[in-house]
């Protein structure tokens, strides 16, 4: 598929157009939009059943203004954590997603394990993969808590900043020391490639390997200000770049981004499988 075909289908989307909301279930709200393309710039070349990712992934959406009626009516309400495999062949548009999960809140239901039932199959039809959700009560307020990005944070270098669009080049080691670090940067802004509306994230980057220049990721991180790409995509660049101009031994990075229409989206990509904590930040 190429570039035009690819913007054409996104085109065809409901993002950034005026829409009525549907309050009655409605699979076919869900909008799914092919991740290879996008792989194609970032020479990931296509995934056949004989090949493998160069890195292990979800994509993890957290909905917290998700409702229905049970059967005599009454609301209910839970957060919801939804993820998707980054495996699967397409991504979900976000702004579908959300009026997917509006469509449920007129819509009768007997039970939660009905609603996650409907929420994992039509999701996953749609990401061509099997995609794992999970229901939180109002109860289950340990959930909600929100927790300090892990690591050290490096926004408060002194550096200049002169690039606004993604810079590989800025990437670099320190010395060949091995190092096992974690570090972390507020200061990502991306925007959307069809609405061109700003998104704004937390970055955390975990390796093993030699020391990465801090001065440089930050650089290379706020170097995403200017950049249209969806927030999945947009991961997965930082990692093929810094495993390519570092050469980590290990290497997991996640972007939290902040809320928008309830959902928020929080891509991780590693090469190796952490078990990473959904945890909400300050922002989101």
């Amino acid at each position: 598929m190429t570039e035009q075909s690819k913007q054409a289908q996104v085109e065809d989307s409901l993002l950034g157009k005026q829409t009525e909301y549907v309050d009655q279930y409605d699979p076919s709200l869900l909008f799914p939009i092919p991740r290879q393309p996008k792989r194609d710039d970032i020479q990931l070349s296509a995934i056949s059943q004989s090949e493998k990712l160069p890195f292990f992934g979800q994509d993890i959406w957290n909905a917290f203004e998700l409702s229905w009626l049970n059967p005599k009516g009454k609301p209910e309400v839970a957060v919801a954590t939804f993820r998707v495999p980054a495996s699967s062949p397409n991504i979900i548009e976000s702004k579908s997603f959300k009026l997917y999960l509006n469509s449920f809140n007129q819509t009768r239901l007997t039970s939660t394990s009905e609603l996650q039932t409907r929420l994992e199959q039509d999701l996953s039809a749609a990401a061509g993969d099997a995609v794992l959700v999970e229901l939180y009560s109002m109860k289950e307020a340990k959930y909600l808590q929100v927790a300090p990005a892990s690591g050290r944070c490096i926004d408060d270098l002194d550096i200049e900043v002169q690039h606004y669009h993604p810079e590989p080049k800025l990437l670099k080691t320190q010395s060949d020391l091995i190092v096992e670090e974690q570090l972390h940067s507020h200061l990502l802004r991306s925007n959307c490639p069809v609405t061109g509306q700003p998104d704004w994230a937390t970055v955390l980057v975990r390796y093993k390997g030699k020391k990465i220049d801090k001065a440089g990721l930050l650089a290379y991180i706020i170097s995403f200000r200017l950049h249209n790409d969806f927030h999945e995509q947009c991961v997965e660049r930082m990692y093929v770049d810094i495993m390519q101009h570092c050469e980590p031994e290990e290497l997991t990075v996640e972007a939290r981004y902040t809320r928008r229409g309830g959902l928020d989206i929080n891509p991780w990509r590693s090469s190796n499988l952490p078990d990473l904590a959904n945890n909400r930040l300050l922002r989101q």
